[in-house]
């Protein structure tokens, strides 16, 4: 059964939470996804299998939490998701980020390093505001954006959603990439070579900003953007496995 923590705003975060051994694993989504995704669920099955802590969560105009999506910031999502590790669980944990969930999790690594033991990032994507939406816009759109504060893009799928202005702007006080990057947990960085979204070079390029001594990038032979299938979901497992027994060590 969901439940919900209350925030601050007025709004609330739902959330499913599984008690287990510590450290625990936090699981962040990506863009315009939520808690019940293929990743998040198998994630909780293997927790669930192996006696270990696990909280999956939705940002605010996410999935079943409240809010509305476009009034949604890169600023407010790490907020949320501070709110989750520092209100919802206790201890180390281990932050397993999708895609923008990776940039949320470094972000989270950079403010609260006592309490993240690790990161995991799925296709990571730090600063993709800036180097796949912004950056992929026409100038038409531009126009829109700057004339309306809003434009309507089509993902891959087909579904059109907005992005906003204050979207755009707002992140750009998030941005990772063009510096070197203060987390020094371990960090692993597991990304498809057929991403389309988002290039593998950015977790190469993540790899090389990360202040951390203990970084490694694995790559999918032909894994694509959401790294869902079983035999994905058995490499970030055995990932995982092995990040935990490290941190046992």
């Amino acid at each position: 059964m969901v439940s919900y923590l209350k925030l601050k705003n007025g709004g609330r975060i739902a959330y499913h939470k599984t008690e287990g051994a510590k450290p625990g694993i936090i699981f962040l989504g990506g863009f315009r996804s939520d808690m019940n995704g293929v990743k998040a669920m198998a994630l909780e099955s293997y927790c669930k299998r192996n006696g270990r802590a696990y909280l999956r969560f939705d940002y605010e105009g996410h999935g079943e939490s409240s809010g509305r999506f476009e009034e949604g910031t890169i600023g407010k999502w790490k907020d949320n998701a501070l709110q989750a590790l520092m209100k919802l669980t206790e201890g180390r944990q281990i932050l397993v980020g999708s895609s923008m969930g990776g940039w949320l999790s470094l972000l989270l690594a950079k403010q609260k390093p006592r309490r993240v033991a690790a990161v995991v990032g799925i296709a990571a994507a730090p600063d993709f505001t800036e180097n796949s939406i912004f950056a992929n816009l026409k100038k038409g759109q531009l126009k829109e954006l700057e004339k309306n504060g809003k434009v309507m893009v089509t993902s891959d799928e087909g579904d059109r959603y907005p992005i906003t202005k204050k979207f755009i702007e707002e992140a750009r006080h998030h941005l990772l990439l063009g510096h070197k990057i203060p987390v020094r947990c371990p960090v692993r960085l597991i990304h498809g070579t057929k991403d389309e979204e988002v290039p593998w070079e950015v977790s190469i390029l993540t790899n090389e900003k990360l202040a951390s001594e203990d970084v490694k990038t694995i790559l999918i032979e032909n894994g694509n953007h959401t790294l869902s299938e079983p035999k994905h979901i058995k490499k970030i497992l055995g990932v995982l496995d092995k990040t935990i027994n490290w941190l046992r060590a």
